[in-house]
């Protein structure tokens, strides 16, 4: 007899029968929170499901509750074991469903969120480009790049922005990155062009996901990150701006939510993340009043970690943020990111949860190659 395995990919969770008697009898539990399957199956609240098998579905429930979370993480993928049931398009999806979820995606296919579609109906919107630059440093300059329209983002430079978070994913060097706006302003949110032409409720919903999804992905990168703000961060700008772990501001820039005017209210997760950063009774004011947050308004309430100076021989406000930037940065790449990883399991993370994953992140320090140099140089109080 199989013993009982479970699988757990976000909202998925599939269980091994363990009545089951053999490889080609083998059938797969598959639970759906509060939730229609892809595959067009019911399941109830008491996260009762129906039995997947190599023939077919067979309508029949599992007795009792499951201890499934919808918060956990693919837990184990026995790859032999799902071959022998006839579930390779199981496994591949739930495979997919882990990389995804290792690299802080907030959506998948079980939310309606297919990829590729909203980004082919973005890429129908041209216009301006995301840029990318990876310093030796291991400090990287993301750069919204649309002067003629302030920087707004056109539906193709969403889907690039998406792009470079990628590449950022995959840097192995990486350390820090500044979030900047071309020719002195920072983003003015999105392309009314675009948004006019997206204007029905079901795009724009699509539009949301993909942005909430990146941005997110953005702020979830191993990387300690700084958005430089010059000019003017509006809109989906002043949304950028908390997707970063910090924000320097220049003389005279100004953060401004500006979306009530526009009878909506963040859709790329700027209101959740402003919460976190200012408090909730600051962000009803700078939602509600769609205040205009100068320096001296930014340092105050907690928005700004820094003002810039204006002088030329302190340098360009991309030279003072890096320089800024650089004196939490410095060390090797592993140890930076592994700070951001306990921080990030700290801020978004049960207690239990983030206790976990600094002692897993903690396991790939201690003993690596920066760890025992610092042993032998006896560093510590240095």
């Amino acid at each position: 007899m199989l013993q009982q395995t479970v699988y757990e990919a976000g909202d998925e969770t599939y269980k091994a029968d363990p009545s089951a008697q053999s490889s080609k009898s083998l059938r797969i539990l598959c639970v759906w929170r509060h939730r229609v399957a892809a595959f067009g199956h019911y399941t109830s609240r008491r996260l009762c499901g129906p039995y997947l098998s190599s023939s077919g579905c067979q309508w029949c429930r599992f007795n009792g509750d499951t201890a499934a979370s919808s918060r956990m993480v693919l837990r184990a993928l026995d790859r032999q074991l799902l071959r022998s049931a006839g579930c390779r398009a199981l496994m591949a999806r739930l495979q997919r469903q882990a990389q995804r979820q290792s690299r802080g995606c907030v959506y998948s296919s079980v939310h309606g969120f297919d990829r590729e579609e909203i980004s082919g109906k973005l890429r129908a919107f041209p216009g301006g480009s995301v840029d990318l630059l990876l310093r030796d440093s291991g400090i990287a300059v993301l750069t919204v790049n649309n002067p003629a329209r302030m920087n707004a983002f056109s539906g193709s430079m969403m889907v690039e922005l998406e792009e470079r978070v990628s590449q950022l994913e995959s840097w192995t060097e990486g350390k820090g990155l500044v979030v900047q706006g071309a020719a002195g302003t920072f983003c003015s949110g999105s392309d009314l062009n675009a948004v006019r032409a997206i204007s029905n409720p079901q795009d724009g919903m699509k539009m949301c996901m993909f942005m909430q999804d990146a941005l997110t992905r953005l702020l979830r990168l191993p990387l300690i990150s700084v958005a430089l703000v010059e000019g003017r961060a509006v809109g989906g700008g002043s949304e950028l701006t908390t997707a970063c772990d910090f924000r320097l501001m220049t003389p005279g820039s100004v953060i401004q939510f500006v979306h009530k005017h526009m009878g909506l209210v963040p859709g790329w997760g700027g209101a959740a993340r402003l919460v976190h950063i200012v408090g909730s009774r600051n962000a009803l004011k700078l939602l509600g009043g769609a205040l205009k947050v100068d320096p001296e308004l930014g340092l105050g309430i907690g928005l700004a970690d820094g003002v810039l100076e204006a002088d030329e021989d302190a340098g360009t406000p991309l030279q003072q943020a890096e320089n800024w930037l650089r004196r939490y940065t410095e060390g090797p790449a592993p140890v930076i990111q592994a700070v951001k990883k306990v921080v990030l399991a700290g801020r978004e993370l049960p207690l239990t949860e983030a206790l976990r994953t600094e002692k897993d992140v903690f396991g790939t320090v201690w003993g690596a190659p920066a760890n025992l140099q610092a042993l032998a140089s006896k560093s510590k109080h240095r």
